[in-house]
């Protein structure tokens, strides 16, 4: 258990720009989930003087994880506004080229790095510290528990835990991803929201017996394909990303037994000529990632005085730029409370206008990640490869970002102004 609080600036275009008679410090906030989204709110709601508890059920903060990438004005803006652009730039990857490969690992296409990696690329263990050493002093962290019941009356939010005591909270956020538990308690079991998209994602560590340099290899046979990765944090490992298609598969989402099972008989036999030796990792990993490729779709996202924000609300597993989705969208939350003095039906309807529109169109594109990334019919990997060559072409550069920035930035952000400025 820690505290945490931090500060910047904002203003409002649409709403009564907030002052120092918008503090929130008469609020006492619940987050639930200490990944990206909700450091990221409690970082804006501990500026404007609320009292904000964030909850993890890990043990402690998640370090590691895939990277995550940011483009486009809006990505921009929220970075610098939360005070951390420079720190974000600093831990950045610097990942250089990506390469699809034949069997016998002859180059097909070579990937520029702006092609996937944005403007700046962290991972998000290094971009979830970064917010938590930003926070700590000023916001309370409680790790290793989950909440257990929610009950709302007219006054708050009642919440029991798995381990700790009970406490009341004057609003409930759900920031805690894909599988949000906030989520199921609030507004009903996962399978009302969850929408599947036929393929599967997984990604664990290696050693790095390529000895690659902040590169790529990537290997695609129909419906599989395998990428052994390099980000140059420890050059003696390796990051392995498998993406799969398959009808929807029962599994115990707790069990790695069984996930490395279904990865090692999934992935027998590719033919790549270093797929034998990335796999050999897959037994020893203890650090796997494992889960389908989804969508949440809710009807809204806020009931009563629980607001779901990022993955919880409006997710996707990959390819719908979901970390710079949530960053933007817990501004816009913390901005609006603000605006609305805590009152918080007004604050979450506002929320929702802003960021629905926004969030959909960035999870839009995720739609198709699984079929491109592991297309499922050899005709349709030449075609993806021709496509990246085209793109990654110098002539079509600079179209091919601006398209891949268009979601991205396709909102206007209010410039909400704080009761409070810190470094």
């Amino acid at each position: 258990m820690t505290n945490s609080k931090s500060t910047e600036n904002t203003k409002s275009t649409k709403n009564q720009a907030p002052t120092a008679t918008h503090s929130l410090a008469h609020l006492n906030v619940l987050i639930s989930g200490a990944s990206v989204a909700g450091p990221a709110l409690a970082l804006w709601l501990a500026r404007y003087g609320a009292r904000v508890t964030v909850l993890e059920k890990a043990p402690a903060l998640r370090r590691g994880g895939f990277a995550v990438d940011f483009r486009g004005e809006a990505h921009r803006t929220v970075l610098r506004r939360m005070g951390i652009w420079d720190e974000v730039h600093r831990r950045q990857t610097h990942m250089g080229r990506q390469t699809l490969v034949e069997a016998d690992d002859t180059e097909r296409v070579d990937l520029p790095a702006f092609l996937m990696s944005g403007d700046v690329e962290i991972f998000r263990g290094e971009l979830s510290a970064i917010l938590y050493e930003r926070t700590q002093d000023r916001v309370e962290y409680v790790f290793g528990d989950s909440v257990a019941s929610l009950t709302e009356d007219s006054e708050g939010v009642a919440v029991t835990f798995d381990h700790g005591s009970p406490r009341r909270f004057d609003l409930v956020v759900g920031a805690d991803g894909l599988h949000s538990h906030t989520r199921r308690l609030a507004f009903g079991d996962e399978s009302r929201y969850l929408r599947f998209l036929n393929y599967y994602v997984a990604g664990f560590d290696a050693p790095n017996h390529l000895g690659l340099d902040r590169t790529a290899r990537i290997y695609s046979e129909p419906g599989r394909t395998l990428m052994l990765s390099n980000y140059g944090a420890d050059p003696a490992r390796a990051g392995v990303g498998l993406v799969f298609g398959s009808e929807r598969l029962d599994y115990d989402r707790h069990d790695l037994g069984q996930q490395k099972k279904i990865l090692a008989d999934r992935f027998a036999g590719l033919g790549w000529r270093h797929a034998a030796g990335a796999l050999d990792g897959l037994e020893s990993a203890d650090d796997l990632y494992f889960d389908a490729i989804a969508q949440i779709h809710v009807d809204r996202l806020s009931q009563g005085r629980v607001v779901l924000l990022g993955d919880a609300g409006y997710g996707a597993t990959m390819g719908g730029i979901g970390t710079g989705t949530a960053l933007v969208c817990a501004y816009v939350l913390a901005g609006e409370l603000a605006a609305a003095r805590g009152e918080h039906r007004v604050a979450f309807a506002a929320y929702e206008a802003e960021v629905r529109d926004y969030a959909k169109g960035c999870q839009k594109i995720s739609g198709n990640a699984g079929p491109f990334l592991a297309p499922p019919t050899e005709r349709k990997i030449r075609s993806r490869d021709r496509t990246y060559r085209v793109l990654s072409s110098r002539l079509l550069a600079g179209f091919f970002k601006r398209l891949t920035e268009k979601a991205a930035s396709d909102i206007t952000l209010k410039d909400y102004a704080p009761p409070s400025r810190q470094p």
